[in-house]
């Protein structure tokens, strides 16, 4: 009974945004398969075995699965091994996919040098501060410079996993390496530790399961450093360092008497070429001459927060619809041209939708194929315009064929203030972190939580769990900086408006209200995970500290997939108290869950919280705050 009042709880709406409820009324009008009648069917097959980790299906012998008759699989394997490997599998997939767009982001940053594809230096300034802490000569010229950053960056990405990174070498905190060369979790580069890991993963070869946990740290050091760290650098120094301004977010930002584009994914690529192209008169012409208004552009998911972080909104790029989970409802609005696709967060049911709502799907990636998308393109830095202007031509004759057709738009839209970045926040305080660390010391500011979070149907309607645990947060006077897909959960509930400083206690009232800032810093994607980490160690060498004893936590709570694993496992490895929810499938081996909730704290720092209810949540991270504090006598 009691699962039946919880399932019924879970499923009485989609979403804490309305838009996308109204969106969802109308899908399940239509009798078209959702995320939600999905999650409903699931809910109701779920395996335990699956959900404590203690279930395998590595080899031939299998399934395996731990119960009170087999404490062991065919293979010898316990439980702690079991679900240690399942584990670590997922870290694999995430570092993996990290390091994917890492790869791309250099092959981009050197085209640029070599003069090939359509992209300039934008940030010519950061490219010759990158160099300079690579140790590498500028000699005044951008792109012989860029080439030589692009190299530095491919070099450490292959290093040997016996070799130790030069970049972690170059931007950890001295006191984090001094652990982790204790720990012997010091990495080389992100493709041999990917490497070695997943054949460690392979039946019969690693099965301690402590030796499992520090692989994972040392593949999410290197993964942060080499390959989530220097992307945004890249992504930077060709488009721009995020700055502070103002965008539009929701569905409502659609306008169904325009020719409407969304780049959706995780990699800004292809989408900032289209935004570039369409600000030029003939595109608009073009889309005029066509029937339409003109031809927007409007970002989805990861690939949109890379976006908004660096393009102003106007009357071309109008801003962002929302995270993974609204993808299938966006589609439903029957306003959508063109929906281009690149690596990462494109489900399979976007053919059937493209179908349905008069849209149509492109991939711009060799990663993606989806079922019944026909057009299938792969982005290089040197086909960029090309790819892009025909993905404009592509998105102009759909609104042709699509022009007068029934189309469903929620009328909800919110502004947010985004752009944040390590070097805006310190432009914001004058240059200095001495105004942050005095509002801190005083207690204005308890401490700092990064929010990095996916959305999930896990523990709740979309966003629900996310929103309650920023709002409980800033409640508390404890700033947020977020990032991720929950990062458009909280811009669409309003946290980074201006005005959300209302919300907040009134010591970071004060502050935002000084400041001009919203009490939640939009610091863009999941792959910021690396930006923030590059802040925090700004913070903890002005005080001349350890992250770990800084008044410092993380929170994933609404953590779905594989790249949110391995961030977790990093800021683990960094030192922080980590908050996730849903309650990873951990709970049928106790001795892993002691190691990752107690046991690791003693050796790095950090540790493992769980929980799906957002107040006691926050006591969690609350208590460890006022920890800290007390510890640094402040």
């Amino acid at each position: 009974m009691e699962k039946k009042l919880d399932l019924e709880k879970k499923l009485d709406r989609v979403s804490v945004h309305d838009s996308i409820n109204e969106l969802s009324e109308r899908v399940k009008k239509d009798g078209i398969t959702s995320m939600l009648s999905r999650f409903e069917a699931q809910e109701k097959t779920r395996c335990t075995y699956c959900t404590q980790g203690i279930s395998c299906q590595l080899c031939s012998q299998g399934p395996c699965r731990i119960t009170k008759f087999a404490d062991r699989g065919v293979c010898g394997i316990d439980a702690n091994g079991m679900v240690m490997r399942n584990l670590v599998h997922q870290n694999i997939f995430g570092a993996a996919a990290y390091t994917y767009h890492a790869k791309t982001a250099f092959k981009t940053l050197r085209a640029a040098g070599e003069g090939k594809g359509p992209y300039k230096i934008k940030n010519e300034s950061l490219l010759n501060s990158v160099a300079t802490s690579l140790g590498l000569s500028s000699n005044g010229n951008a792109k012989e410079t860029a080439v030589k950053v692009a190299d530095f960056f491919w070099s450490d990405l292959h290093r040997d996993s016996s070799d130790e990174s030069r970049l972690v070498e170059i931007f950890a905190p001295e006191s984090r390496k001094k652990v982790w060369r204790a720990l012997g979790i010091f990495p080389g580069g992100p493709l041999h530790e990917v490497l070695d890991t997943e054949t460690r993963c392979m039946t019969n070869i690693d099965s301690d399961y402590v030796s499992l946990a520090k692989m994972a740290m040392r593949m999410s050091i290197s993964m942060a450093y080499c390959s989530q760290l220097a992307l945004e650098m890249c992504q930077d120094i060709l488009f721009g360092t995020p700055t502070p301004h103002e965008t539009s977010v929701d569905v409502g930002i659609i306008n169904r008497d325009y020719v409407n584009i969304l780049p959706n994914g995780h990699e800004p690529f292809v989408g900032a070429a289209i935004i570039d192209i369409a600000h030029r008169q003939d595109i608009q012409e073009m889309a005029r001459a066509a029937g339409a208004k003109g031809l927007r552009v409007i970002g989805s998911i990861e690939t949109g927060q890379e976006l908004i972080q660096r393009y102003p909104t106007d009357d071309v790029f109008v801003g962002l619809t929302g995270n993974w989970l609204n993808t299938e409802y966006v589609l439903a609005t029957g306003a959508v041209d063109l929906f281009a696709v690149d690596m990462n967060c494109s489900v399979p049911t976007l053919g059937l939708y493209a179908d349905k709502y008069n849209a149509t799907v492109a991939s711009v990636s060799k990663l993606v194929h989806i079922p019944g998308v026909k057009l299938n393109y792969e982005y290089t830095p040197e086909n960029a315009e090309e790819l892009a202007l025909k993905l404009i031509n592509i998105a102009i004759d759909n609104f042709k064929n699509r022009k007068g057709k029934e189309t469903f738009i929620p009328n909800k839209k919110q502004t947010a203030i985004v752009g944040f970045s390590t070097e805006s926040v310190l432009g914001a305080l004058g240059g200095s972190l001495e105004p942050l660390l005095d509002v801190i010391k005083k207690g204005a500011i308890k401490g700092v939580v990064a929010l990095v979070s996916c959305s999930t149907l896990g523990n709740g309607p979309q966003d629900e769990m996310t929103v309650a645990v920023a709002k409980e947060l800033i409640k508390r006077d404890i700033l947020v900086l977020s990032a991720g897909c929950g990062n458009a959960a909280v811009q669409v509930a309003g946290l980074q408006a201006l005005s959300a400083s209302e919300l907040a206690g009134n010591g970071l009232k004060s502050v935002c209200q000084a400041l001009k800032i919203p009490p939640v810093l939009s610091f863009g994607t999941c792959t910021d995970t690396g930006r923030i980490a590059h802040l925090v160690t700004a913070v903890a060498g002005a005080l001349g500290v350890d992250p770990s004893q800084l008044p410092v936590a993380v929170t994933a709570p609404e953590f779905m997939e594989q790249k949110a694993t391995i961030d977790a496992v990093f800021a683990i490895a960094f030192g922080l108290y980590t908050h996730v929810s849903p309650t990873p499938p951990v709970t049928g081996a106790p001795d892993v869950v002691k190691l990752l909730t107690e046991d690791v704290e003693a050796l790095t720092g950090g540790k493992i919280a769980v929980g799906n209810d957002p107040v006691s949540a926050v006591d969690g991270i609350e208590a460890h705050i006022m920890k800290k504090r007390k510890a640094l006598g402040i």
